[in-house]
């Protein structure tokens, strides 16, 4: 399913099969919480910035418009019209970042939704089931997303039970892929990494859910608002431990400088709503560095956003022309902002690939480690 094709220090180019078609990793994950990218992008868009993998939200689909009712339309990819992969979070971070209130037990979270109050209860058995309803490609375990710091004794008592949550996950999953109604029967549990910051919880953690044997390894709980430094450290003690015939995905990361230094440490997948996110408000990436539209000196330029980029917005359009869009409201120069930035991550995953095909990551990783991060 997961081949290691090649390596050059602890980077990893690879290949990974799945019943919803093939990826080529290092990959980034193109975030589209409830079936859609914030900005307008359609999946039509998406096949043409490249996408490999969407990524959805269990929690938000669950609320709105409800797992059942995508079940009964053929799964998330059916009823988005996507036909590739798809990676389904859990909705664990959303329950721990967003719920009203909560309160955590053995048998899984009772919460109040963000939206109207409404109490809910999510266990295990219920994020595979909601996830298993949704058809997507991979499932993301529920685990209990953490809070940067938190005390040591409160996390070494939290990871104990996130395994068992884990166990109660792999369990479900089994069950749900052999029923006759089962969408995708072929549907990737993978595990979650957490620990806070604590180098040792963290390695005992993994040591643990590797012991599992699941198709893919998360590490959660990173890009908080712990320092960047921090998440690195946190990867380089837990990276080791991680099986190396299994993907590795960090989760909620991040700018094309943390992609880099993670998969510089040996990271596979990413995801993060930063490139639409930003894009919304004008904020950019290209390869000489980070540009913000709205500044007053792009007012007249009549250059594209990136020159050489070959992404819808820069094909047709002037800066002057987006900026303008961007300063009048005009949902036109979101839409093309996102699909730059989108296009972006995307090529930035292909150029690592090749950096590591061809043999020159290194290379590559010190020249734009430090230029993805400059300001034009």
């Amino acid at each position: 399913m997961f081949t290691v094709l090649k390596t050059e220090g602890r980077a990893r180019r690879g290949h990974m099969s799945t019943v919803h078609g093939e990826i080529e990793t290092p990959v980034f994950m193109n975030v589209g919480t409830c079936a859609a990218i914030r900005g307008g992008a359609s999946t039509d868009d998406l096949r043409e910035v490249k996408c490999q993998v969407e990524l959805s939200n269990t929690y938000h689909l669950h609320i709105r418009p409800g797992d059942d009712l995508i079940y009964r339309q053929g799964g998330i990819r059916k009823f988005m019209n996507w036909d590739k992969p798809v990676l389904t979070d859990s909705g664990g971070f959303q329950v721990f970042s967003l719920a009203k209130l909560r309160k955590i037990k053995e048998e899984g979270v009772y919460f109040q939704s963000h939206l109207d109050g409404a109490r809910i209860f999510m266990g295990p058995e219920e994020s595979m089931r909601i996830q298993s309803n949704l058809a997507s490609t991979i499932a993301m375990a529920f685990d209990e997303c953490i809070a940067n710091p938190a005390e040591y004794k409160y996390v070494e008592q939290s990871i104990a039970r996130t395994t068992r949550w884990l166990e109660r996950c792999k369990n479900e999953m089994n069950r749900l892929n052999s029923l006759e109604r089962t969408i995708n029967k072929n549907q990737l549990l993978f595990g979650i990494n957490q620990g806070s910051t604590y180098a040792d919880l963290r390695i005992r953690h993994m040591q643990q859910i590797a012991e599992l044997d699941l198709p893919g390894y998360a590490i959660g709980g990173l890009a908080v608002g712990e320092e960047a430094s921090v998440m690195y450290e946190t990867i380089d003690a837990v990276e080791p431990y991680m099986p190396k015939d299994k993907p590795r995905y960090l989760m909620g990361v991040g700018t094309p400088v943390n992609i880099l230094e993670a998969v510089h440490r040996g990271v596979d997948f990413f995801d993060c709503v930063m490139p639409s996110r930003n894009a919304r408000h004008g904020n950019l990436f290209t390869w000489q560095g980070k540009l913000t539209l709205k500044n007053e000196k792009f007012k007249e330029d009549s250059g594209p956003i990136s020159e050489g980029c070959t992404c819808p917005a820069c094909r047709s359009y002037s800066r002057a022309y987006i900026r303008h869009l961007l300063k009048v409201d005009e949902i036109l120069g979101m839409r093309l902002c996102v699909l730059h930035n989108l296009h972006f991550y995307n090529e930035l995953m292909q150029k690592i690939r090749d950096a590591l095909d061809e043999g020159n990551f290194e290379e590559f990783y010190k020249k734009y480690v430090v230029q993805l991060d400059e300001r034009v």
